[in-house]
């Protein structure tokens, strides 16, 4: 096992990506104001996730890559369970932090939690089937076109799913408020992606410089 440099550059690879989505989810409780409108500070890993997909896409197939998303959901789900164990425990006398503090920051509540493992998945799936489809329709060329345009329609469905799920049917948030914080998180994330295209060829540049092979995709 991690004998070849594939296997450590997809463990490595793997190791960056499931960090990533669990702290995005960690994190999701903060608001940032960045003087246009509110974000929420889960979106700050995302795009280290955006490019690990397309990348491990690329070069290990969707089918890798949709094992690693599962195993991710189920660690998404074990992390909540763990964060909600810690939450019930007694605080000691004498603890910088207090119950009501600990459960302010950490004790998210059941439907959002399902929201969040959902909207993760479902959007990986999208991504992971509409990456492979653009890279067929542009023969393997045309990097910024499967990755851009696969991100952008799959967090359409992440934004909005979390925010259903975790908020509306609870009756947490209207269905105005919805659509704001959907398009706003949306709009963010565009933003995003549209940006990171030039990093996406450096990271594709340097992969295959790494495993010293094609990328599965368009071959």
């Amino acid at each position: 096992m991690l004998q070849t440099r594939k296997e450590i550059v997809f463990v490595t690879m793997a190791g960056i990506f499931i960090t990533s989505a669990i702290v995005a989810e960690l994190i999701s409780c903060k608001t940032v104001d960045f003087g246009l409108y509110p974000v929420i500070a889960g979106i700050a890993p995302w795009p280290v996730v955006f490019l690990l997909t397309d990348v491990m896409n690329e070069y290990f197939g969707k089918q890798a890559v949709r094992r690693l998303s599962w195993i991710t959901c189920g660690l998404i789900a074990f992390c909540f369970l763990i964060v909600f164990l810690a939450v019930q425990l007694p605080t000691a006398e004498g603890s910088y932090m207090s119950d009501a503090e600990f459960r302010k920051v950490f004790g998210g509540s059941l439907p959002i939690m399902i929201g969040s493992i959902t909207a993760f998945m479902l959007s990986q799936l999208i991504d992971v089937y509409l990456f492979s489809f653009f890279s067929k329709l542009t023969k393997g060329k045309m990097i910024w076109l499967r990755s851009t345009g696969s991100t952008v329609i799959s967090q359409l469905v992440d934004s909005y799913t979390v925010l259903i799920i975790g908020f509306w049917i609870p009756g947490v948030f209207t269905i105005d408020q919805v659509l704001i914080f959907g398009i706003t998180g949306y709009l963010t994330k565009l933003v995003i992606a549209v940006g990171l295209t030039p990093l996406i060829y450096v990271m594709h540049y340097a992969a295959k410089s790494l495993l010293g092979e094609k990328p599965k995709v368009s071959s």
